[in-house]
């Protein structure tokens, strides 16, 4: 009878094992996306390779300016490298860019760097103080809504004491909710939202950024996956805001964009 106990008892602990180790395999196979999966080349013309022969090879408009963040720098919130170079590489045809969450201006930074000289770039974010007094909405993700204070533990940023960039960079230190965005409409070439993932933090982002964008301008929007917890709010919103506009997500990465027509 105890060797029977413990075989089932080691057959349950191995599918728990199983679950647990496949459990975002297991989260697409329930939740599908709704948003197309496209090639790199979909996104803009500059990332078409030249051919020679059988093999692909980059254009001129693929060579970016670029650095690594060491993993034990312990810098909060980043794109991947593969997702930061197709931004530094957008970035260099564009002349106003926003970015919803700065946080620690990697991306600010790849962008000065990348942008054309007379580029100008806004950036909003939170202070540490200002994150405390956030509220929250019923609907929000709590583990999205807890990043969104610990990520906003900057007042200086990558791109800082760097004169050459940091003259192109305007930062807002402020709620995006409360972004008064008249200014703005109709305004930038590119968009970049990666501040709060809260349900009603990528929306307000989002419906800010449809009315601010120009016409043929690009909206990129960051963390979309299924994998994470923190990004379900995204992955949510955004399949709930395919059904109006014609968003793509570009393989590899956890990058969805717009080209707003």
């Amino acid at each position: 009878m105890i060797e029977i106990y413990l075989i089932f008892f080691l057959f349950l602990t191995n599918i728990i094992f199983l679950i647990f180790y496949n459990k975002k395999k297991i989260r697409k196979f329930f939740v599908k996306s709704s948003i197309k999966e496209v090639n790199l080349e979909s996104v803009d013309k500059i990332f078409e390779p030249i051919k020679k022969d059988n093999l692909n090879c980059p254009n001129q408009d693929m060579f970016s300016q670029l650095f690594c963040i060491p993993h034990e720098w312990g810098v909060a919130g980043m794109t991947s490298e593969y997702e930061s170079w197709i931004l530094a590489c957008i970035s260099k045809k564009s002349q106003n860019i926003f970015e919803f969450g700065t946080c620690s201006g990697k991306t600010t930074l790849l962008f000065a760097a990348n942008s054309p000289d007379s580029a100008k770039i806004t950036s909003i974010t939170l202070n540490p103080e200002q994150a405390k007094e956030i509220i929250f909405e019923e609907i929000d993700n709590k583990i999205a809504s807890r990043n969104i204070i610990n990520e906003s533990k900057y007042t200086n940023f990558m791109f800082s004491n760097y004169p050459n960039f940091e003259k192109k960079i305007k930062v807002i230190f402020q709620d995006s909710k409360e972004l008064n965005i008249e200014n703005y409409i109709n305004k930038f070439d590119l968009i970049f939202i990666d501040g709060g993932h809260s349900y009603s933090c990528i929306k307000n982002d989002t419906e800010k950024a449809l009315k601010m964008i120009k016409k043929n301008g690009l909206i990129f929007w960051h963390d979309y996956s299924i994998g994470k917890q923190s990004h379900k709010d995204v992955y949510r919103y955004l399949n709930e805001l395919n059904s109006k506009y014609k968003i793509s997500h570009i393989k590899y990465t956890t990058l969805c964009f717009l080209r707003f027509n």
